[in-house]
């Protein structure tokens, strides 16, 4: 009868299955038969009368296990009607740990796709900050992020606290001139514990997190980002029976830095018959069911130079259509931002049970890694 937002439809049947996940591992055949029954509990306390009314993992596990339903004092009643239908649904009373912990990721996928020499033709970051949260009571947590964060104007966010945010006023130029390090951001969507209005006026993260793991927030940047590596291609066709491949291979981070799990992939035409290999540095393949060299590094420490050569073997073809050339594609990790994020402090309050920001043992971590990192050659 009324036509319903359908991002709001696909959020909710993702968080519908991302709390049966919770709960019974995979989703298959067979486990929705094993679980029916606990599933129609899940339904019944997640929708009402059609309409979303709760699907918080920890919540939902508060008073639905995978046993069943265990009869419940009045207290405990109250208790659970509170956290369903009160502020914070998404936290439980009464948690207590012996040590008070907090680990922060922020996780950072590079897109790239690179002309041969050298252009970017598009690039962009998409981000998260995952946390894991071990603390006892009803903490209150302040995450404060770059000085000068900016919203682009023209970017529309998605989901809870995104989009329209002018974090940095007077705009981009205001922000640059200002000769702090700059943080454009597309858009961007929190977690339901997030409050906005502390963001807005204070450049920091208000809020009391979910017990154990979870996604604080979520964003995408265009402009400004740090590429970890460059892929150099030289290829040369010898006639129609070999080709001559030179690939170099640049870091452009610091000295101080390490990246790891580098995968170089070049692609090799269908008729290939052989190929030989040298490597300055790591190991390389050919594999013929990928049609493609695979080059292997561990580790490469940053402002870093080192090349691949290659020699191969083609086998003669009637037909004259030229092969296209495909991308290189490239996977990493390094251990920094590439969009130049930064978590400035990170502090906990918990009045009631009087413990302090010093009494929590606090980690934050960042990880880089190739989302479709491509070079054409």
């Amino acid at each position: 009868k009324q036509n319903v937002n359908a991002a709001m439809v696909f959020e909710f049947l993702l968080k519908v299955i991302d709390v049966m996940q919770s709960y019974f591992g995979k989703i298959s055949e067979e486990n929705i038969k094993n679980n029916f029954v606990l599933i129609y509990e899940l339904l019944d306390e997640i929708l009402d009368f059609g309409y979303p009314q709760n699907s918080d993992t920890g919540v939902l596990k508060t008073f639905i296990t995978q046993q069943g339903v265990k009869s419940q004092s009045k207290e405990e009643q109250a208790q659970i009607t509170s956290q369903v239908t009160g502020q914070i649904g998404w936290r439980r009373e009464g948690i207590k740990y012996r040590r008070n912990e907090l680990f922060l990721d922020v996780l950072e996928f590079v897109n790239l796709l690179m002309s041969p020499q050298g252009q970017v033709l598009s690039a962009h970051v998409a981000g998260k900050v995952v946390m894991k949260s071990y603390l006892s009571g009803m903490p209150e947590c302040k995450f404060g992020i770059n000085d000068k964060i900016v919203m682009d104007s023209k970017g529309k966010g998605g989901g809870t606290g995104s989009g329209g945010l002018s974090v940095a006023g007077g705009g981009d130029d205001a922000a640059r001139a200002s000769g702090k390090p700059v943080v454009v951001i597309d858009d961007c969507q929190f977690h339901q514990c997030v409050k906005l209005s502390k963001f807005e006026t204070e450049h920091s993260i208000s809020f009391i997190p979910p017990d154990g793991e979870f996604e604080l927030m979520r964003y995408r940047t265009t402009k400004d980002i740090s590429l970890p590596f460059r892929v150099i291609p030289l290829v040369r066709e010898v006639g129609r029976t070999r080709m001559e491949v030179k690939v170099v291979l640049k870091s452009n981070f610091k000295p101080s830095l390490l990246g790891q799990k580098m995968e170089v992939k070049i692609p090799t035409p269908l008729n290939t018959s052989g190929v030989q290999l040298i490597c300055l540095k790591g190991k390389a393949k050919y594999k013929a069911s990928e049609n493609a060299i695979v080059w292997k590094i561990k580790r490469m420490a940053g402002m870093k130079e080192t090349q691949l050569s290659a020699e191969i073997e083609l086998l003669e073809t009637d037909t004259k259509k030229k092969w296209t050339r495909p991308p290189i594609s490239m996977n990493f990790e390094v251990p920094f931002a590439p969009s130049g994020f930064k978590v400035r402090y990170l502090k906990v309050f918990e009045p009631k049970l009087n413990y302090s920001d010093h009494d929590v043992i606090k980690w934050v971590r960042y990880i880089g890694r190739s989302g479709l990192y491509e070079t054409r050659c």
